[in-house]
């Protein structure tokens, strides 16, 4: 951290005494932190599939590419053990906490990047076989399809069906998984035309130079938070308080069911399995802070843990209906 503590002292401080350090002092750095050696290996892919560009990537306070800049922003917390181990404590699990789920991620983010630098989206055939950028998130729309052969599958969720740009992106990281072999796995979806659209314009255009590249400062940095790592913890924990616990519960009971009776999973992972689309889209609709939302979602997964409630095939939009009643009623908007 920056000011009189070494990284030695940093690292044998206790939980309380670093969530009284403010995010910026923290001096995380993707440099000699776990997340060096996932980058080079996502620069290792690209260069396997021919591809040149190389995405800038920071440390911000979720996962996210800005939308239209070619730039990959990565949780700080995953840039140290010991913030990990605050983010598990605090928040119950950590997204992007092992190299599998990076990596996804990763190459799921990257593929935005990808679009953006070269403005692919604009491109008449992107928006035939992905539809129009500007189009509008629909989680209804998104869920319609659920078991549908034309998109590709990456993220949990079938998140590829939520948004042409995220079809985009989750075709792009099937596409540079190493051995992934989707020619084989998707031969007989619809999906292989994009599939095969995407792996042709890596090949036109990956050993070419972007059209645009990033400049400026990257929105919602972790280097620029002020605020202290436990007050960050707290606006995301204020959401329902001690009240959450058996807050909602009748709610819940009203979604799901006690028994797992003609149920495709239990409630609990049901949520958490949608999760990051439910994020962004009631995000979108409400306005409110994608990290509030996020954590509202994890304690209705763990309120459904304790009732022992299963989810139903076709649950989601019920959901996501209830949840943004929740976040309109509780949360005030930034």
């Amino acid at each position: 951290m920056r000011g009189s503590k070494g990284k030695a002292e940093y690292e044998n401080l206790t939980d309380e005494e670093i969530l009284n350090i403010r995010i910026k002092d923290l001096n995380v750095q993707i440099a000699d932190s776990p997340l060096e050696p996932l980058i080079n290996r996502l620069y290792d892919e690209l260069g396997q599939a021919g591809i040149s560009f190389r995405p800038p990537r920071y440390l911000a306070d979720e996962w996210l590419c800005p939308d239209k800049l070619p730039i990959i922003g990565i949780p700080f917390y995953l840039a140290h053990p010991r913030l990990k181990h605050i983010e598990k404590k605090m928040m119950f699990e950590v997204e992007g906490g092992t190299e599998k789920s990076c990596m996804k991620l990763l190459r799921h983010e990257c593929g935005h990047a990808f679009n953006y630098a070269y403005e692919l989206y604009k491109k008449t055939r992107w928006r035939k076989l992905f539809g129009t950028f500007s189009t509008t998130y629909s989680i209804s729309s998104y869920f319609s399809r659920r078991y549908s052969k034309r998109y590709v599958v990456h993220l949990q969720g079938n998140y590829a069906q939520s948004h042409p740009d995220e079809d985009f992106a989750e075709t792009f990281a099937v596409c540079i998984t190493p051995n992934s072999q989707w020619q084989q796995k998707y031969n007989k979806w619809p999906a292989i035309k994009k599939l095969q659209y995407v792996d042709g314009l890596i090949k036109r255009t990956g050993s070419t130079a972007p059209v645009k590249t990033f400049r400026g400062t990257a929105p919602w940095s972790a280097h620029r938070m002020t605020s202290t790592l436990g007050a960050y913890y707290q606006r995301r924990q204020k959401l329902l308080g001690d009240e959450f616990r058996g807050y909602y519960d009748e709610g819940l009971k009203r979604l799901f069911i006690a028994r797992p009776v003609d149920a495709e999973l239990c409630a609990s992972k049901f949520i958490r399995g949608h999760r990051k689309l439910f994020v962004n889209h009631i995000a979108k609709w409400t306005g409110s802070r994608k990290y509030e939302i996020y954590h509202l979602l994890n304690r209705l997964a763990r309120r459904c843990e304790v009732l022992d409630l299963w989810a139903r095939p076709g649950d989601e939009v019920a959901i996501s209906t209830f949840v943004t009643a929740i976040v309109s009623n509780a949360l005030k908007k930034p």
